[in-house]
């Protein structure tokens, strides 16, 4: 098992926490292999093994692609995220700017945190 990536015991983790931890250490390692392939195509001489390396590279981000749609069936958080970054129209940084220029609907008018005065109150830091 490649287990050695992992920073606390797998007994304390359980199984599905291990499996993630693969699945994510899966899709790292795939995405490395793109830019490994994607450096050798461009850099190979003969146009046949650079179709070749090209294929292979191509085989390589279906296998991350995999990974990442395991990853987000099993996330909530992941999946929310995708579903707002992938295959937006525009600039990506536009979500972005767009949501910190939006006041966040949970957020109390004003900047508040709405805990009230403590001026006033016995023992109350100032």
């Amino acid at each position: 098992m490649s287990s050695e990536n992992l920073h606390e015991d797998a007994a304390k983790l359980g199984p599905r926490l291990v499996d993630r931890h693969r699945a994510l250490t899966s899709l790292i390692e795939e995405l490395e292999a793109v830019d490994w392939y994607d450096q050798r195509a461009t850099a190979a001489d003969d146009d046949e093994l650079r179709a070749v390396l090209v294929h292979n590279r191509d085989e390589e981000k279906e296998h991350a692609c995999m990974a990442l749609e395991w990853l987000r069936r099993q996330d909530p958080v992941l999946d929310a995220n995708l579903r707002k970054y992938l295959f937006m129209e525009g600039p990506i940084h536009q979500a972005i700017d767009a949501e910190v220029a939006a006041p966040s609907a949970a957020a109390p008018p004003g900047g508040s945190l709405a805990i009230g005065s403590l001026r006033g109150v016995e023992g109350a830091a100032r």
